[in-house]
């Protein structure tokens, strides 16, 4: 029994892996994310609490705990974050000095320091008592110090206690509405068109590409080297009309007037996720689909991937195109993405887009798995300090296109 007059106390503190792990899982366990309904949405960090942001420039995760007298009484919640320079604008290129590599565009990129917030988790009894928002201050503060200009969020439109606490308590601003776009992996594989030819860029080869036509795309990130060397990316892909080049460096210097690309990052990983809470209906169904699907390959029967138990995903990002080919071209390299996760074991294959990106069309799901409108919250942390100041980013007007970072997915 507590006594009367002993004080209880919430702690935020910096994660100990030494001592947190065991704790921290349980209360992730304890917060399965999703739409309030039958099904839930487990996400397993696969015994790495931290690994959604050690990838990033700079990272930081803290806990939140109870404290009675001078007894720790355990890890109710948790927040992540990470901080990286990204395009939020461009400048009219005027000197040939300042980027000589691009010379030939118009536009250069103004980029600025920004902190992106994730996993915030409290434990569903401990709950309105103020923990979550003292979690997201302490992580400001720290943004703060280390010089970032923005702290975004991203979370579900439906999810009215998230919203709430950002945009009526933290002074975030909704700011962009993003799709999320999900793929079954199926048993069979998907068939290429055979007018299309798909090149493997060398992540050097990347980085060209990627710098020369995306820079000025709003979120690209300024260490998109480091992305594109990680372990946990599986390589970037070119599609162009078959016969259009030889090798791709042609294409570099000379590119034809349709193509696309995309890059495929392993988030299988880094955690898994698990749908819950399905009836034994719903299991049966996708079950007999899949054994149509595994028995009947040449039938292309749309099965329903095992998502039931812990399954994992491969992440598109960095797609991009251009010409009256684009969207065709897209939808191969998707398929070559399906394939890849098919050969990895993988449930599913993920994106996110703008919500006008042009792409859009080209790239296949299933609107019962994917998220129509994700919700992307923004707040100004301090002066913009930017080269080439864009004033307040958190109110200019959305592009066609974002670069979503495969690292905080």
């Amino acid at each position: 029994m507590m006594a009367v007059n002993e004080q209880v106390r919430i702690v935020i503190r910096e994660f100990n892996a030494n001592k947190d792990c065991r704790q921290v899982e349980e209360v992730e366990r304890r917060c399965e994310v999703g739409p309030s309904g039958k099904l839930s949405l487990f996400t397993d960090l696969l015994g790495d609490p931290i690994c959604r942001v050690r990838h990033s420039p700079a990272y930081l995760m803290l806990v939140a705990e109870i404290v009675v007298g001078e007894e720790n009484r355990g890890i109710v919640g948790m927040i992540r974050g990470c901080i990286k320079s990204v395009t939020c604008g461009k400048r009219l290129w005027r000197n040939n000095h300042d980027f000589p590599k691009l010379s030939h565009q118009q536009h250069l990129p103004v980029f600025t320091k920004i902190a992106y917030i994730l996993g915030l988790r409290v434990s569903p009894h401990h709950r309105r008592k103020g923990i979550g928002l003292k979690l997201v201050r302490k992580m400001e503060e720290w943004f703060r110090e280390n010089g970032a200009e923005y702290s975004y969020i991203a979370t579900e439109n439906d999810n009215h206690a998230s919203v709430k606490l950002f945009t009526h308590k933290c002074g975030y601003a909704k700011f962009r509405t993003p799709s999320i776009l999900v793929q079954p992996v199926f048993a069979h594989r998907v068939k290429i068109s055979k007018t299309i030819t798909i090149f493997k860029l060398t992540p050097t080869e990347a980085e060209t590409l990627y710098r020369h036509k995306f820079s000025t795309t709003e979120f690209f990130p300024k260490d998109i080297d480091s992305i594109l060397n990680n372990k946990l990316n599986l390589g970037t892909f070119v599609a162009v009309p078959k016969g259009t080049f030889s090798c791709i460096n042609e294409f570099l210097t000379n590119p034809p007037e349709s193509w696309a690309v995309l890059s495929v990052w392993n988030c299988k990983d880094v955690f898994k996720l698990e749908v819950r809470g399905a009836s034994r209906m719903m299991k049966g169904l996708a079950k007999t689909t899949r054994l149509m699907d595994r028995a009947f390959p040449w039938l292309k029967v749309p099965s329903v991937p095992e998502v039931f138990r812990p399954f994992g995903l491969h992440f598109m990002y960095g797609l991009g195109g251009e010409g009256p080919l684009s969207v065709k071209l897209t939808k191969a390299l998707c398929d070559l993405a399906h394939n890849l996760a098919a050969e990895s074991g993988c449930g599913v294959v993920v994106t996110e887009v703008a919500s006008r990106e042009p792409l859009k069309l080209g790239i296949p799901h299933w609107k019962k798995l994917s998220c129509a409108e994700d919700l992307w919250c923004i707040k100004r942390l301090g002066e913009d300090y930017s080269d080439g100041s864009v004033g307040d980013w958190t109110k200019s007007r959305p592009g066609l296109s974002i670069f979503v970072d495969p690292r905080e997915f």
